[in-house]
C-alpha cells in the first residue's frame, strides 16, 4: 500500500471515538457503518434523534435492530432529517413516498445487484434513503447489502489523481439504470452533470461522485479517455473490500444510509427465496464541488 493510502486510513481508523448519552453506537468496520442499540424508532425523543444524526455522519450508514414500526413510524423517523422525497416514477397504487422492495421467487435479479447510489441523474440526488426489511429469505441467509465509503476512495487517490479529478464533471443518465429493464411509460428519463468530486454539505468532506449504474462520460476527456477513467474510478470499489461494511438483514431490521457520500450494493443470492421490505428516501440538495 502506497504512503498515501495508507495516511488516508489511518486518518479514519485512528479517529477518537465518540460518546453518547442517549444511544449505544458499535462500529461495524473502522472506515463505515454503525450499529444503533437502546432506541425505539417508533418513540424516539429529540436527544435520541440529535445522537443519531451526529453518528449518521461519523458512520455514513446506520443499522437498528429489532424494530416493529409502521409505515407512518418510517415516515416520521425519515422526516426528522429532511423533507420526504417522493417515489419516481410513482408507485401505481399505495404510499407515493414508499417504494415497495419485493423480490419474488420467480426472479432472474434484482434492482440494486451491483455498486451504485441511487438516482445521480436527478438535478439534487436524495440525502439518503432508509429501508426497513420485513421478510428475509428462508433459512435466515442471503440478500447481504454492502456499503461503500466513498469518501475514504477519493482520499485513497494519489495526490497527482485528485488534483486532476478536481476540475472535472461527469455526465450522470438514467437510461443506464434501465438496462435490461422496460423504461415505464411516461416517465421522463433525466440526465444531469455533476462535479466529479463534490463536497458533502454538512462536513465539507470531498467524496469521489461516480458510481457505474449512471455515470456516463466526463465531457472535458475524449471518449476513449473518459471510458478509461471511469473504467479505473469504478473498479475502486469493488476491487477494495476494506471500503466497505456488510449488513446481514433480519425481520425488523432498518438501514440508513447516506446517499451522498455512499454506494451500496443488494447481492442477490438467495434465489428462489423471497425478501420484502419497503423504503423512504429523504430529498437532498444542490451538489458542489
Amino acid at each position: 500500500m502506497e504512503p498515501y493510502e495508507l495516511d488516508a486510513l489511518e486518518a479514519v481508523t485512528t479517529r477518537r471515538p465518540r460518546s453518547y448519552e442517549h444511544i449505544f453506537v458499535t462500529s461495524l468496520t473502522p472506515v463505515i457503518g454503525a450499529e444503533v442499540a437502546g432506541v425505539d424508532l417508533s418513540r424516539l425523543t429529540d436527544a435520541q434523534v440529535a445522537e443519531i444524526r451526529t453518528a449518521f455522519l461519523d458512520h455514513h450508514v446506520l443499522v437498528f435492530r429489532d424494530q416493529e414500526i409502521t409505515t407512518e413510524d418510517h415516515k416520521r423517523f425519515a422526516g426528522h432529517f429532511g423533507e420526504l422525497r417522493p417515489v419516481n416514477p410513482p408507485p401505481p397504487e399505495g404510499d407515493p413516498y414508499v417504494l415497495e422492495i419485493r423480490t419474488s421467487a420467480a426472479a432472474g435479479n434484482v434492482a440494486g445487484n451491483a455498486w451504485h447510489a441511487d438516482g445521480t441523474a436527478d438535478l439534487e440526488p436524495s440525502l439518503g434513503s432508509m429501508l426497513y426489511i420485513t421478510e428475509t429469505p428462508e433459512g435466515g441467509s442471503g440478500g447481504d447489502t454492502l456499503f461503500a465509503n466513498m469518501h475514504l476512495a477519493y482520499e485513497m487517490l494519489s495526490p497527482a489523481m485528485r488534483g486532476f479529478l478536481d476540475g472535472l464533471t461527469a455526465v450522470h443518465d438514467g437510461a443506464q439504470s434501465f438496462r435490461g429493464y422496460t423504461v415505464p411509460p411516461h416517465y421522463e428519463i433525466p440526465v444531469n452533470e455533476h462535479p466529479l468530486v463534490v463536497r458533502h454539505p454538512e462536513t465539507g468532506r470531498p467524496v469521489l461522485y461516480v458510481n457505474q449504474a449512471y455515470t456516463s462520460r466526463v465531457p472535458q476527456l475524449s471518449a476513449d479517455e473518459s471510458e478509461a477513467l471511469l473504467e479505473m474510478l469504478f473498479a475502486l470499489v469493488a476491487q477494495r473490500p476494506l471500503l466497505t461494511c456488510r449488513v446481514r438483514w433480519a425481520p425488523g431490521t432498518l438501514v440508513f444510509w447516506d446517499n451522498r457520500c455512499v454506494q451500496h450494493h443488494a447481492t442477490y443470492d438467495y434465489y428462489p427465496h423471497t425478501r420484502h421490505g419497503r423504503r423512504v428516501a429523504i430529498n437532498g440538495g444542490p451538489l458542489k464541488s
